[in-house]
């Protein structure tokens, strides 16, 4: 069975990201696992962290059943400083890489504005190169708009017109994040949808840039 990896910073990232593609890897029968960096418990800075955990993590797992990941794993990194990440935290990551196999990985864009997202790109390249993993690392956005900076790079188009009703359905199980996230980047992920559907000649489509981290 093949599999996927996704690597991301807070739970609904990988939703946004690229909720389609897991959707639509799932029903091909891929293994597909996410690992979140953090629980996103500043979110809701009117609640205990504690308490935010519980309900992040909860949305997150009732996403990934929507979108049929096989398996979701929370580092419970410290948000804003992921820097801070220890030994331990990489050697998870590392042993789930060597068990799965994946033949892709999936992470945030090093042009993304957030920082976490940002510091996720640099923590899973580094983490790659000293591994010598040998599959493709790719990279989705989230906060970044589309850019046409790097027309150069290689790019996976990936046909979600089947999968992106399921994309939507999964958004909507981040209750807590209507006003933080959802109704800010939904117009975003419709307009990328179909311009990226456009360029993959059909309805809806996610687009990922390839990264060399070997370089």
């Amino acid at each position: 069975m093949e599999s996927v990896l996704v690597l991301c910073a807070h739970p609904d990232d990988e939703v946004f990201g690229l909720g389609g593609t897991i959707a639509k890897y799932s029903k091909e029968g891929k293994k597909v696992v996410s690992i979140i960096f953090s629980y996103g418990e500043k979110a809701l800075p009117y609640f205990k962290e504690e308490e935010v955990r519980k309900i992040r993590k909860k949305e997150s797992l009732d996403a990934a059943k929507v979108m049929g990941t096989k398996n979701t794993l929370f580092l419970g990194l410290e948000e804003g400083k992921f820097e801070k990440a220890k030994k331990k935290d990489f050697e998870v990551i590392r042993s789930i890489i060597l068990e799965l196999k994946p033949s892709k990985i999936f992470t945030h864009s090093m042009d993304d504005p957030h920082m976490d997202h940002r510091a996720t790109h640099k923590l899973v390249v580094d983490l790659l190169k000293d591994m010598d993993y040998q599959g493709e690392l790719y990279a989705f956005n989230v906060w970044n708009p589309m850019s046409f900076r790097k027309r150069h790079l290689p790019k996976l188009f990936v046909d979600i017109s089947d999968t992106f009703k399921i994309k939507i359905k999964a958004i909507r199980k981040f209750e807590t994040q209507k006003m933080q996230g959802r109704w800010p980047l939904m117009p975003a992920i419709f307009a990328r949808a179909l311009v990226y559907g456009f360029q993959n000649k059909c309805k809806f489509a996610e687009k990922f840039l390839k990264v060399d981290f070997n370089s």
